[in-house]
Parts: C-alpha cells; structure tokens; sequence
C-alpha cells in the first residue's frame, strides 16, 4: 500500500523560508572530575515547517545528544536551538518525544486511554476536548479496540502504537523520534514506518527522525543529516528525490532508494573512520543525491 507523503524540499532550511526548528552551531562538553568529553563539536542545520528529516550517524555519535538539546532537556556549551523564532532554554510547548524504551515511558498501572490521556491533563486540556482528542488519536494507531487494554498486556509494536498515540494527541507542531522501532521486529517495523508516513501527512508536524538504519532514513526522510563520529560535525545533508509516494516493496525495490542508501551508507563508514570529520567524499550516487 502506498503512503503519500509531502513533497520533498530541497536545499538547507535556513534560507528565508519557513523554518520550524534552527540548530545554530550546537556545541557540547562534558565536563567530569578528571576530563572533559567533547561530545558536539558544531551542528548546524534547519528544518522547515512539515519536513520530515532523518538523522543518522555511527553509535556514539551523539545522535540521542542532538535531541535532547532539541529537546530543552539538555543545554548546549554553546550555540542554540530557535524553535519557531523562539530560543529553546526548556521543554517547549509544541514539542512532543517518542523514544526507544516505550515500555518505560508508558505507565502499567493506567490503560492505554489514560496513558495517552495524561499528557493532556498536565496540559490542562478540557474533559470534552481531551475526550475527543484521545479517540482521535487511538484509531490514528489502530488500537480503538485495545483503548482499557493495560501496556502489559500488548505487544512491543502495540505499546509502540500507545507512546506514539500520546505524542500525537498532544498535537504537537515538532515531534522527535529518538530510534523508536529499534526494539521491534522487522514485520512490525515496516508498519510502524508507514503509520508516521501516515501521521505527518494527516497531521502537517515537523519530525526530527533519530535511526540508526540506514535503509529506514532513506525511505522515511526527505533529508538526510549524517553526523560524523564524536566529536560530532554535520558530515552531510543528504537530499532525498524518491518519489511522495512511499512503499514498503516498490520503494525499497528502485533504483534511486539503492543509489541514495548507497551513499548514506558510504558517509556512514567514513563517519566510523574520521572524528569531527568536515570534508565528505565526492558524490556517488548521481546529480541531486546530496546537498
């Protein structure tokens, strides 16, 4: 089944267009008792309105870094994050996370309803609009008939299925995925894939995609941020030119998914070989396959 997806943007987002989300020159030390760590040395990229951008880099490139500053539950050494002209120094409202270990982020003791509901109570939403909002947001992710169902008693993609309920309830503007299908089976991931294909387009929200497969940046995204090892560098923004309509078989299948993969894989291992590597290799994957 086909998913549609908006139109693929070109080009950095930071150039008098639309911007949602603007990381400007993030840079991030850790400081400890007998060392520091350089964890960020300089990222520097934009996300307009509606885009859906992936980021993708080796382990410890301090992928999970990035979205927590994003985030506001991490502050920068230096640099800033400007959330719709606003400088991120907090959690903002507007902004929802799903992350890996949904099982810790959902709460046994509640049901799927009151897990999903529970966001809008500290929002301090009406009861009637919360109602509706719930209901909205749970047939969304197919689980209407699953809502007094307790998260122990689903499975890993259903429980899944809630936490990204609750993130879109909230209707957020900027949603941030951190690696959310990691720990989900390959079936169940294709169809999680395709629920935030799904989502976004329905719902027009901005989404920061964390993964670190390659194959999934490539068919979700229509850019590609490729981070560099740590001390971490944007190495490359890959745009992605497959066509708006999205498919688990015809996608993945074409020639142009296997060009752009090929060349997010090759920036990949160059990432593993280079610490706060700037320079990246000449292009191998044909006319407009990166920035």
């Amino acid at each position: 089944m086909a998913i549609a997806t908006n139109p693929a943007a070109e080009g950095r987002a930071t150039d008098g267009r639309d911007v949602m989300l603007d990381v400007r020159d993030v840079h991030k030390v850790y400081e400890g008792r007998e060392r520091s760590v350089e964890a960020i040395r300089r990222l520097d990229f934009g996300v307009e309105r509606g885009q859906l951008v992936c980021v993708v880099g080796p382990s410890g490139a301090g992928k999970t870094t990035l979205l927590r500053i994003i985030a506001g539950l991490l502050q920068p050494t230096s640099g800033e994050v400007v959330l719709a002209g606003r400088k991120v120094s907090g959690p903002p409202p507007g902004m929802a996370v799903v992350f890996q270990e949904y099982g810790r982020s959902l709460f046994p003791w509640l049901s799927v309803r009151k897990n999903v509901e529970l966001p809008l109570k500290e929002k301090g939403v009406p009861k009637e609009e919360r109602r509706r909002l719930v209901d909205e947001a749970i047939a969304a992710v197919g689980l209407s008939k699953f809502d007094g169902a307790y998260p122990w008693q689903l499975s890993g993609g259903m429980q899944q299925r809630v936490a990204i309920a609750r993130a879109v309830a909230y209707e957020p503007d900027v949603l941030l995925m951190d690696e959310p299908f990691a720990a989900v089976d390959a079936q169940t991931r294709g169809e999680l894939e395709d629920l935030i294909l799904t989502l976004w387009k329905r719902l027009d929200m901005t989404i920061v995609f964390v993964t670190h497969d390659i194959d999934e940046s490539v068919y979700l995204g229509q850019r590609v941020v490729v981070l560099s090892s740590a001390p971490t560098v944007v190495l490359e923004d890959v745009q992605i030119d497959l066509p708006a309509e999205r498919d688990q078989i015809a996608t993945r299948s074409s020639e142009r998914f296997a060009q752009l993969r090929a060349r997010v894989y090759e920036l990949v291992q160059l990432a593993k070989r280079r610490n706060g590597a700037t320079e990246a290799p000449t292009e191998a994957a044909g006319d407009g396959a990166a920035a």
